[in-house]
C-alpha cells in the first residue's frame, strides 16, 4: 500500500510539472481584451469578426500556449524548422505579449463555454 501511495504521489507531481501552465483567469481576461484580441476573436472568444478566424474559447490551454508562441517564433524570424506560424496580424499581437500574458490569455479562454464541446 505504501508503494503505491508513493507511485500516486509521483504520478501527480509529475502530471503538475509537465501539464499546462498556471495561470491566473482575471489577468487573462484583462489581456485579451488589453491586447485587442476581441476585435478579431469577439469578446466571448467565439463570435469572430470572419469565418475564417477561429474559435479560441473552451480550445485547450496547451494548444493555445503553443499556437501563440510558435505566432511569436514567427514573428521573430525564426527558422521554419522551429515549429512557427507565420501570419502578419498574429505576429503583431503576440510580439507585445509576455510569457505571462499567454499563458493567463490562454488559461481564460480554455475555462470559457463553447460549441467546442463534445456534445452526446
Amino acid at each position: 500500500m505504501k508503494k503505491l501511495s508513493l507511485t500516486l504521489a509521483a504520478s501527480a507531481m509529475f502530471a503538475f510539472s509537465s501539464g499546462a501552465s498556471a495561470a491566473d483567469l482575471v489577468a487573462g481576461k484583462a489581456a485579451f481584451q488589453k491586447f485587442a484580441c476581441a476585435s478579431c476573436h469577439g469578446a466571448d472568444g467565439k463570435t469572430s469578426v470572419m469565418p475564417s478566424y477561429p474559435v479560441l474559447a473552451g480550445q485547450h490551454q496547451d494548444y493555445l500556449e503553443h499556437s501563440l508562441r510558435a505566432y511569436k517564433r514567427g514573428a521573430a524570424g525564426a527558422p521554419a524548422t522551429s515549429n512557427i506560424r507565420k501570419n502578419a496580424v498574429m505576429g503583431a499581437m503576440v510580439a507585445q505579449l509576455s510569457t505571462a500574458d499567454i499563458a493567463n490569455i490562454a488559461g481564460w479562454l480554455s475555462s470559457l463555454p463553447s460549441p467546442l464541446a463534445v456534445r452526446k
